[in-house]
């Protein structure tokens, strides 16, 4: 890892996600690259070429000012951090971002005020992650000590997930992290008796060429087995593969476990399958 990409609106919730960002950048000896979309207006870019420069150059300066202040913490201190200011309207362009930085993760804070069905779904962060080519990490709330040492990572139990697999367990090598696999099996149309989900899991670890653990946790919601499971084995993080466009919305949509997500804290990854 050597370029971790930092979008800052200047709230104390991109404050949270830029110290994890340092904190793991010491750890990799990575750098930092902070983003932020300066987001000029359609109304100044309709004026004269003269005001239009002009009133741009002024937003800029605002942002540097802002990010100059932003940046000013003992945490980034001996970090190569480098600031980058877009005029860019949509958040799914982040991911050109990061083609254009060549940065290898990206990390954002989040509110989470309405649960995971709210900022994954519809919300800024959601739009992020169904584009990023990269494993994105959502930080919710201040972290002073970022110390990796349970991951969950949930899946489907799909082939497809090999790579997103892959990409978190070398995650989890560089923190000396145990890595949880889980599938939660819910009731109704999706239900899966043991041996089918064996067959399953007997299919994906032949694939990997490792054999490892995959616990079988049954709940009412993938949701809710998701974050039962991870405060169980006390998860620092929970780690999810994602299907690009089609974002996270097929884990959430129907859940009953919203009120649990909305008061979990726990970092979330998300890596693109």
């Amino acid at each position: 890892m050597k370029k971790i990409l930092v979008p800052v609106d200047f709230s104390e919730y991109s404050e949270y996600a830029l110290e994890v960002a340092a904190q793991i950048a010491k750890q990799q000896n990575a750098g930092i690259i902070i983003f932020h979309m300066v987001g000029i207006s359609e109304s100044v870019l309709s004026k004269s070429e003269l005001e239009e420069e002009e009133e741009a150059k002024y937003y800029i300066h605002l942002a540097k000012e802002k990010i100059k202040t932003f940046t000013d913490k003992p945490y980034l201190e001996g970090i190569d951090v480098k600031t980058v200011l877009q005029n860019l309207k949509i958040f799914s362009e982040i991911d050109l971002v990061a083609k254009e930085q060549s940065a290898d993760l990206i990390v954002m804070g989040s509110h989470g005020i309405s649960g995971l069905k709210t900022v994954f779904v519809g919300s800024n962060t959601e739009k992020v992650i169904r584009t990023a080519q990269v494993p994105v990490i959502v930080i919710k709330r201040r972290r002073p000590s970022f110390d990796v040492k349970n991951i969950v990572f949930a899946f489907d139990l799909k082939q497809e997930n090999a790579n997103a697999f892959k990409a978190v367990q070398e995650f989890a090598k560089t923190f000396s992290a145990t890595l949880h696999l889980v599938y939660i099996n819910t009731v109704g149309i999706n239900y899966m008796s043991n041996s089918q989900i064996q067959q399953k899991i007997d299919a994906f670890l032949a694939l990997i060429g490792e054999e490892i653990p995959i616990k079988i946790y049954n709940d009412y919601s993938v949701e809710l087995g998701i974050f039962n499971y991870a405060n169980d084995v006390n998860a620092d993080m929970v780690a999810i593969p994602t299907h690009g466009r089609r974002g996270l919305a097929h884990f959430f949509i129907g859940s009953i476990g919203e009120s649990v997500a909305n008061q979990s804290s726990t970092p979330i990854m998300t890596v693109k399958i």
